[in-house]
């Protein structure tokens, strides 16, 4: 079975949708505190030892341009991706970034992030596969005839939209727990769980709003 007919699955094309939604959540997520110019942690980690994953997030963050730079970096390709209508360019800049990444957890100790961070990359590989069809002329020396085969489906303004109200809502998610840490109003726990509990009540009610709509369409 061929990308092609793959992709006329209707169940691969919301999985597919769906994934650039978390994987690229995860990384805007994550750009906030270094553009910030913050830690991670509110600790230093400048007395670790030297070979310890705390000495090195702190030589990075001490750098000051480059953790701004890995921040803005990781926020423009998950913004990107969650667009859907550039998720191709997206996926690309995501790749070697994770790769990153991956190392990086395998090189310290960092308990299971390493899966977490392999699990990434392995959705960006699934993502690129998907694309392959746009993106082969990278690797072709005869002349490439470009061919988008990506259902009508999948390229519905409806989850251009929902990529970009979930990519405001997970602002709104880092930046609020921030605040509720400094005041302690309220546990920044329930709030993210709120906030993930809205998205995936939108995404499914999109879903089976679109699904019965083409349905009847057909």
């Amino acid at each position: 079975m061929t990308i092609s007919n793959l992709k006329r699955i209707k169940s691969l094309q919301i999985f597919t949708i769906f994934l650039r939604y978390l994987i690229g959540a995860a990384f805007v997520f994550a750009s906030i505190v270094k553009i910030q110019g913050l830690r991670f942690t509110s600790d230093s980690g400048a007395g670790s030892p030297i070979n310890s994953a705390w000495h090195f997030f702190e030589t990075m963050y001490a750098s000051g341009l480059y953790w701004n730079f890995i921040g803005w970096s990781q926020l423009i390709a998950g913004l990107i991706l969650m667009t859907q209508r550039w998720s191709t360019f997206g996926a690309v800049l995501f790749l070697p970034i994770i790769i990153n990444i991956f190392v990086i957890t395998v090189s310290y100790e960092f308990a299971g992030t390493p899966l977490i961070t392999f699990l990434m990359l392995l959705a960006n590989v699934y993502l690129l596969i998907w694309d392959w069809n746009i993106l082969k002329f990278l690797f072709s020396n005869n002349n490439f005839e470009f061919r988008d085969d990506n259902p009508p489906f999948s390229k519905l303004n409806t989850w251009a939209f929902l990529g970009i109200f979930y990519f405001i809502l997970v602002l709104i998610m880092r930046s609020g727990s921030e605040y509720l840490v400094k005041t302690g109003t309220l546990n920044p726990f329930y709030f993210m769980l709120t906030c993930f509990g809205l998205a995936v009540v939108i995404g499914l009610i999109l879903i089976i709003f679109e699904l019965r709509r083409t349905k009847r369409h057909q």
